[in-house]
């Protein structure tokens, strides 16, 4: 029998006061896009907001719907925005906001399975990390290096392919 371990790195910041005037700028927008998103069932707003490698900006946003839970994560919303706008187009970096409308909106919030599934797929087919900066409305920013970090056993073509 062996045993292994998994681990990765990352960063937490105390506010976004620490980081780069691009980071400061792209979670800002995330932040704000929040009160776009249409959460008339789980009342948690949440906004992905990424910038290409060639600089493009492009967001998305959760939608819900009556046949709850059948609506769609803000960042699924983005990837299949920017698949359509962007084609081929790798992400440098995404920040992901959210608006807890029933709570504390003050810490960072990681993306649920089936997005941390569609992220690690992206970044795949891109073949570019993609870097994620997750936090709330204010408070503490956790700076993830790339999306395969929060999915280390993905399910990927490989599998289907039986490489």
């Amino acid at each position: 029998m062996a045993h292994t371990q998994h681990q990765f790195e990352f960063e937490i910041y105390d506010s976004d006061a620490d980081l780069t005037r691009a980071d400061q700028q792209l979670l800002a927008q995330a932040r704000q896009l929040c009160e776009q998103a249409y959460a008339p069932y789980s009342h948690f707003r949440v906004a992905a907001v990424a910038r290409t490698v060639a600089g493009h900006i492009l967001h998305g946003t959760n939608q819900e719907n009556a046949s709850y839970p059948v609506g769609i994560c803000a960042e699924r919303t983005l990837l299949s925005a920017l698949s359509s706008v962007y084609p081929g187009e790798a992400i440098d970096t995404i920040a992901i906001s959210y608006h807890n409308e029933q709570g504390d909106s003050s810490q960072p919030a990681s993306p649920c399975g089936i997005c941390r599934q569609s992220l690690v797929e992206y970044e795949q087919r891109m073949q570019h990390p993609i870097r994620l900066l997750l936090s709330g409305q204010q408070g503490r920013v956790m700076i993830i290096r790339q999306a395969t970090d929060l999915l280390p056993f993905s399910f990927t073509a490989d599998d289907l392919l039986g490489k």
